[in-house]
């Protein structure tokens, strides 16, 4: 359990003694001089900041300052011996969210590191602003299916499990302090922990922490269940814990006694705990027998039931309450001895004896503790649960190394996520694939709302439709009065939808529409295909029966309901070119042969054929970054980049500099005129350059020619183009640019 507040030590001028706080601070004693004149400073930071400030109370009761909320996180961070960042940053954090302190400089006075924590703690407070006054819609009546996806978005966020703990002790604060808000006040707090931080907590396997959050917010979201509970127990939480207590050093001395090695502990049941039990079996208070449980971890299997026979001999045990699951282990492979017995005072008891490893394997294993006692479902997302298995693995690292800093900073790192976790305006929680857009989460919605989308906002801003979305993100869709899908939201070159659910969506709508508009709408979409392509002499009779149609008209009509893909067609249009063309290229391309040096894995880009050769003075081998030099009559000479050499000669000659890599034979390329007329304006030539380059697109030749009457201007250029799908893609995403009115091929 974390310990109860103390009182912060008082300074003659009536102000907290700041030196004697950072002395009282639990580790002390395992910190130098330098760390504890680091959190002197924080502290001194944070005061300055809560004294020249508005105050702004945020909920917590006007008499509460960011300063005192600062060193109570930091005295919870402090018993978990977390590192001095964690320290400082919790010291800091409340100032920083009510802007009495800036993050640059926080960054500024305590490094990089400290205000990427706070940052971290920041963006999980979204949760909190992106509820307000819909709590009660998001958490509580609502299935618990919107509390997961919370928990889940929060983890995504975080990138530090330090991050994680510094909320969570935040969040204890919160709701420490909310005893003496308004009832609805306490409610709100209290629904939030419950329902998002409690369970962190316990998949964090924080269990003192989780215990003080559940007992609170329960206090508050059911108090006279509470009260009831309670005034059942008929002791205070104080007298249970010297019960237990007492019942430990007898089992201890008989361990000795037996010459077993074990080690024994023991907790009094927190009232939730008790509720929910009571709740989850539908039994009264009189049948649950782990009020007070103990457990003891001996050295092997036999030392178990050895440990049972003392415990059996001491007290009597409650008849069908014993389960042998190292016998019989449980399907997620947990085992353990559990038996209640009738103990001292006759209170009854609960005891589990297992191993130490048994004990290692349910905590860190494939059965750890928060996975077979919790309650969620199995989690969908392998990544989610690898992350939270990330986090619990560098607590106990941590726990390990004895709270070792610089081996706790090496151990942070990140596990990809494959979901994101976004907002709807009333604060509902979707989950969505990494790379989904404003249309995904639109279909994700409602089908109709889809179908009707016109635009998007993400955080207030309009964005476009193929705008890729981010935890935390808050989207609001732009509807229409009538459905009306474009076609262009399933071009994958547009990346306009990037689900299957909202593809399939937009294809069946599509093909709800009439044959005759289908074949009209397919019609014309591969006529402005073709045509951009200057592919006029195709034979579409053959095109047709290439794709197994019947007819033109179903070819259209496939491609108007979007059963066929333009791409597909394209396809096919090739094979059908290269067939009847064997010995010339398709729309005859000029083709450009790979540059590459025979028998190396070094190819050349953006010169002709040159020869090349690797430098005896740094031997690159395949993996390093690599780059290449013009000799005179020697071809290429490839160094690496760090090579002392190469970076002499980029300073004395940096035009014989080239960009080279390592790879296999390049894909053979053709020359490719294409015309593009546009309204002229500022970056225009740019924009266009920019889009070829992040295609991997090799500009051989450009022209432009200005019309300042007209105020427009034509491009003429030459890019070296792999297939006729990558052309029409470059196509589309020209046509795609501001001010664009055509992009061609040339005829």
């Amino acid at each position: 359990m974390v310990k109860v507040r103390e009182d912060h030590p008082i300074a003659d001028d009536g102000n907290v003694d700041i030196r004697a706080w950072v002395q009282r601070l639990p580790g002390n004693e395992s910190r130098g001089d330098e760390t504890r004149d680091e959190l002197h400073r924080a502290c001194q930071a944070s005061s300055a900041a809560d004294l020249s400030a508005t105050q702004v109370a945020h909920g917590w009761g006007a008499s509460t300052s960011s300063f005192r909320i600062g060193l109570e996180m930091a005295e919870i961070l402090a018993d978990l011996q977390l590192d001095q960042d964690t320290l400082v940053a919790a010291i800091l954090y409340r100032a920083v969210r009510e802007e009495k302190l800036s993050l640059s400089e926080v960054q500024k006075s305590f490094g990089e590191t400290v205000a990427k924590l706070i940052k971290g703690v920041l963006r999980m407070a979204a949760i909190s602003y992106q509820r307000g006054e819909e709590d009660e819609r998001v958490f509580g009546r609502q299935s618990d299916e919107q509390a997961e996806n919370i928990r889940k978005m929060l983890v995504a966020m975080v990138d530090d499990v330090r991050v994680a703990l510094i909320k969570l002790a935040e969040r204890t604060c919160a709701i420490r302090a909310v005893k003496t808000a308004t009832a609805a006040r306490r409610r709100q707090v209290a629904r939030e922990v419950a329902d998002v931080y409690a369970p962190l907590a316990h998949r964090l396997g924080i269990g003192h922490i989780k215990w003080e959050l559940e007992d609170l917010s329960f206090r508050y979201l059911e108090p006279i269940d509470y009260k009831r509970i309670a005034s059942l127990l008929d002791e205070r939480r104080l007298a249970r814990e010297e019960y237990i207590n007492t019942v430990l050093q007898q089992l201890r001395h008989e361990l000795v006694v037996a010459d077993i090695q074990g080690e024994v502990t023991g907790r009094a049941k927190h009232i939730y705990s008790i509720w929910r039990k009571m709740q989850r079996k539908g039994i009264s208070f009189s049948q649950v027998y782990d009020i007070r449980a103990v457990r003891i971890l001996v050295p092997t299997v036999r030392d178990c039931y050895t440990a049972l026979g003392i415990v059996h001999s001491l007290w009597r045990n409650i008849p069908h309450e014993f389960d042998d699951y190292v016998a019989s282990p449980k399907e997620n492979g947990y085992r353990s001895l559990h038996t209640a017995v009738i103990g001292p005072e006759n209170k009854v008891l609960e005891i589990q004896i297992r191993t130490f490893a048994m004990h290692e394997e349910a905590e860190l294993g494939v059965c750890a503790h928060w996975r077979y006692k919790g309650t969620d479902r199995e989690a969908s997302e392998n990544s989610y649960e690898q992350k939270i298995a990330w986090l619990r693995q560098v607590l106990e690292w941590h726990d390990e190394l004895g709270g070792d800093s610089q081996h706790f900073k090496e151990d942070l790192r990140t596990v990809d996520q494959d979901r994101i976790y976004v907002f709807t305006p009333e604060g509902h929680v979707v989950d969505l694939p990494k790379t989904a857009t404003p249309l995904d989460f639109a279909y994700r919605i409602h089908t109709d709302i889809g179908h009707r989308c016109r635009g998007a906002k993400v955080n207030n801003r309009i964005v476009p439709l193929n705008y890729h979305l981010n935890t935390a993100d808050q989207v609001e869709i732009l509807t229409g009065k009538r459905e009306a899908p474009s076609r262009d939201w399933l071009s994958p070159a547009l990346g306009y939808v990037n689900t299957a659910r909202a593809r399939a969506k937009v294809q069946h709508w599509f093909k709800l529409q009439a044959r005759d508009q289908n074949i009209a709408e397919g019609q014309a979409l591969l006529d402005r295909e073709f045509k951009r392509l200057a592919l006029l002499d195709l034979d579409f009779e053959a095109l047709a029966k290439k794709l197994n149609m019947n007819s033109l008209d179903d070819l259209y009509a496939a491609v108007g309901a979007s059963d066929i893909g333009v791409g597909q067609v394209l396809s096919a249009a090739q094979r059908l070119l290269d067939a009847a063309n064997p010995k010339e290229p398709v729309i005859p391309f000029k083709a450009k042969s790979a540059r590459t040096k025979k028998g190396s894995d070094v190819f050349i880009e953006g010169v002709g054929n040159l020869l090349t050769q690797i430098a005896s003075c740094c031997n690159p081998v395949p993996g390093d970054a690599i780059t290449g030099y013009i000799t005179v009559g020697r071809g290429v000479s490839i160094h690496r980049q760090d090579c002392s050499n190469i970076l002499q000669l980029q300073a004395d000659e940096p035009e014989r500099i080239i960009k080279v890599s390592w790879g296999e034979t390049p894909q053979s390329s053709y020359s490719v005129d294409l015309i593009i007329e546009a309204y002229d304006r500022t970056g225009l030539l740019r924009d266009v350059t920019a889009m070829l380059d992040s295609e991997h697109i090799n500009i051989s030749a450009l022209q432009t020619l200005s019309d300042k009457r007209k105020n427009t201007v034509d491009m003429l250029l030459t890019a070296e183009i792999r297939s006729i799908n990558e052309l029409s893609r470059i196509l589309t995403r020209l046509n795609q640019l501001p001010n664009i009115a055509s992009a061609r091929r040339k005829h």
